[in-house]
């Protein structure tokens, strides 16, 4: 093959290397605007399985980087000066970029790669006799730029500012510093790469980086500026600008780049022009050199070249997307820096390791065990009060809302089961949040129980409008109270425009076939094509409606409830309020936001006349729509300071499910963003939701202050012993067993034990 790589950074020569090494009658040639040895940045980390990569590619180039690494295995925190944490176990090595360069270049052309630099690539006319030209020329792609419509990029321009700097003070530890200045916090990421350098980013807001006037200076007063506020932690030795020869600003702006397409007719697309990770997580030339070689194993193995370019894009996209999912929950941990340090210490330098959630809590066990430890032993003596003699993990730590103590941080979550007789809970109902109850789980939520008859979601809803419903609850929640040291909350809703459907397993969200009943709503907007369109709720209606939520309140504390929330979320009748998507008033509930809360606070504030002090109130909202002009995140925090203010103890925070039309981000825990920024920005108690499946989630989210509780949903179906079985894999021998169960216990505990060794000795 003929082939051109437009960019000579590290995708561009290695790729050319792993394709002469396939074949060396292969002509490859390398362009690089850039004079020789000429690059931006300072040293490169890469993680062990990238050093396995290389070793498997060319051991010849592996071998003479491995010989100029850097290792390091610990990671150092500090804030104002003060080391806050030091972690070790992380296992760090790093490379000058410039080596790395050197190394490359060299074993590209002892393999007969031609070699251009200091050469401007303005079209593609002069390379028409190339079967393939390879567009890795970094973040601001002229190629890619050439050929937007095809390659459809999406370029995210973060929000802080950073420099990219070098220092000769040798950090022994991949060092974060944090220091508040008269602007705000400024903090550097610096970690050494050879004997007597280290890379060190400086980083901030842009209201920070205005504020003290870095938009105002030229690269030197920048670096002297840097350089002063970061003193304590040079040793004298001074910052380094290598950028000043290229006639670039020091300060950039961090840009997310991702493409649609990766390739168009013979171009294809690598490295940074493909996609960037951010620089916290350190992996954009990991990805760059996995591109390099997956690129040319497919086009080895592939019959022609259309279908090796739909192979390497498939299956790069999907690694990338992981990292770049990483590199996005890093990106925004560092934006929202004033969020998080206000934290305890301990709690600031926990999240700080695990911000991307690659680093999780049993990992960070794995990693520093004596760490993590000593973190489980001061989140469990703030939880309880008093010292502890062992660590416990961080889900069976208690938590307090009012008058009510959970023993645990684990929830079962509200789940529609479709399974009353006339709103009437029945056996099935006893079964299923009574064993969910005994399974360890501190707190079980009903499903959304519905305030009047027409206020289901379907005819198999529960209710709380009758005495028989009354009573019907009692009797569960006398069982879970007299069998479990669980507590039970009652979830009160109104279905709105999605009532009035069939039964879950018979198709979701669609009309009864007969028998419909009329559906009420602020607005006379259908939730979904197939759905009714409801009637517009007048003055009278909310009336109605309230104090039918006044009513079940009531209902709900005479059975017993250790707890009571209101639903309003997921597009049912007060959610369709808050959200513009569905409510069109032009009266006093609807256009701006203030409006629109105004009748689901109402309700609030009227159940919680009549809910005694001492029980604790939360709210459901669906904090994101997914949709464009629906709620945001940003609304998401004015929706819960204005329920707090009503007198709201928890916000259980959800998303989505308010219009069909809605795109939501999945993934791990995709919701808990949400939560953690409610809680930490106002500083009040929230439950996370959404995908939430492993003691490892919940012990990560409770530990980094992310959420208070966690509530889990699906897990819990299909394990309603999911807490007791997670305490026994976690060695924790605090969990309230059933009495009748304790044999089970014991032989849970030594069949895990058991399994454990065995993977010992594998």
């Amino acid at each position: 093959m003929r082939i051109y790589c437009i960019g000579g950074g590290p995708a561009g020569f290695y790729f050319a290397i792993s394709m002469k090494l396939r074949d060396p009658a292969h002509e490859v040639t390398v362009i690089e605007r850039n004079p020789a040895g000429v690059t931006f940045g300072w040293g490169v980390v890469f993680s062990d399985a990238t050093l396995d990569n290389l070793r498997g590619n060319d051991p010849v180039s592996a071998a003479e980087i491995l010989e100029s690494f850097a290792h390091w295995d610990d990671i150092e925190i500090f804030v104002r000066g003060k080391s806050i944490a030091r972690s070790g176990g992380h296992g760090f090595v790093g490379i000058a970029r410039r080596k790395l360069l050197g190394i490359l270049v060299r074993r590209a052309r002892d393999l007969g790669v031609e070699v251009w630099f200091e050469r401007e690539v303005g079209d593609l006319s002069a390379f028409r006799d190339a079967d393939l030209i390879v567009a890795c020329d970094g973040v601001n792609s002229r190629v890619r730029q050439m050929y937007e419509d095809k390659f459809r990029p999406d370029v995210d321009v973060r929000k802080n500012k950073y420099i990219w700097l070098g220092t000769h003070k040798v950090f022994d530890a991949f060092t974060f510093a944090f220091e508040k200045t008269e602007a705000g916090w400024v903090w550097i990421h610096a970690y050494r790469f050879d004997r007597d350098t280290s890379t060190c980013i400086v980083e901030c807001s842009e209201e920070t980086w205005r504020g003290l006037g870095f938009d105002r200076m030229g690269p030197d007063e920048s670096v002297a500026v840097c350089e002063e506020i970061f003193a304590p932690y040079l040793d004298g030795r001074g910052l380094i600008n290598n950028m000043r020869h290229l006639g670039k600003t020091p300060w950039l702006n961090f840009r997310r780049i991702s493409n649609e397409r990766w390739f168009h007719d013979n171009i294809v697309l690598m490295g940074d022009a493909a996609h960037t990770a951010h620089f916290s997580v350190g992996s954009g030339t990991k990805l760059a050199l996995e591109d390099a070689i997956a690129l040319a194993g497919k086009l080895h193995q592939a019959e022609d070249l259309a279908s090796a370019l739909q192979a390497y894009e498939e299956e790069r996209k999907l690694e990338v997307v992981k990292l770049q999912s990483a590199a996005r929950n890093s990106t925004e941990w560092f934006e929202n820096i004033p969020r998080y340090i206000k934290q305890p210490p301990m709690q600031f330098a926990y999240g700080l390791l695990t911000r991307s959630q690659r680093v999780s809590h049993e990992n960070l066990r794995l990693r520093d065990r004596e760490w993590l430890e000593g973190m489980e032993k001061w989140f469990a003596e703030r939880a309880i009060g008093t010292p502890v003699e062992k660590p416990i993990p961080p889900m069976f730590t208690p938590f307090r809302l009012r008058g009510m103590e959970l023993h645990n941080r684990v929830v079962v979550s509200p789940m529609a089961m479709y399974s009353a007789e006339d709103g009437t809970p029945n056996d099935f109902h006893l079964v299923h949040w009574g064993s969910r109850a005994m399974g360890g789980a501190a707190l079980v939520f009903t499903e959304m129980t519905c305030v009047t008859p027409q206020g289901r979601i379907s005819p198999g809803c529960c209710g709380m409008y009758k005495p028989e419903h009354e009573a019907a609850f009692k009797r569960i929640v006398d069982f879970v109270h007299t069998h479990t040291e669980a507590k039970i909350a009652l979830q009160l809703g109104h279905s709105g425009p999605k009532g009035s459907t069939r039964v879950g397993w018979e198709g979701d969200n669609l009309p009864l076939e007969k028998g419909n009943w009329e559906v009420i709503s602020p607005s006379p907007v259908p939730w979904s094509p197939v759905n009714q369109i409801p009637r517009e709720m007048s003055r009278e209606d909310m009336d109605e409606v309230r104090d039918a939520f006044v009513r079940a309140a009531g209902m709900g504390l005479r059975a017993g409830f250790d707890m009571l929330e209101l639903h309003c979320a997921h597009g049912y009748l007060l959610s369709a309020f808050i959200t513009p998507l569905l409510n069109k008033r032009t009266d006093a509930y609807g256009g701006p936001l203030e409006n629109r809360l105004r009748f689901p606070l109402e309700v609030f504030r009227a159940m919680r006349e009549v809910w005694p002090e001492e029980k604790p109130m939360s709210v459901r909202i669906s904090a994101h729509d997914w949709v464009d002009g629906g709620i945001t995140a940003d609304d998401a925090v004015e929706i819960a300071q204005a329920f707090y203010e009503a007198g709201a103890d928890l916000i259980d925070v959800s998303a989505g499910q308010t219009s069909p039309d809605a795109k939501p981000v999945y993934g791990r825990m995709f919701q808990t963003p949400f939560s953690d920024r409610i809680r930490n920005e106002l500083e009040i108690a929230t439950m996370a939701v959404g995908n939430i499946y492993e003691a490892d989630h919940v012990n990560s989210i409770i530990c980094a202050g992310r959420a208070d509780l966690c509530a889990l949903a699906r897990p819990h179906l299909w394990e309603p012993y999911w807490t007791l079985r997670r305490a026994a894999e976690l060695r924790y021998d605090g969990a309230p067993w059933p009495r009748q169960y304790l044999s089970g216990k014991q032989q849970l505990e030594r069949l895990i034990e058991r399994a454990d060794q065995m993977v010992q000795q594998i």
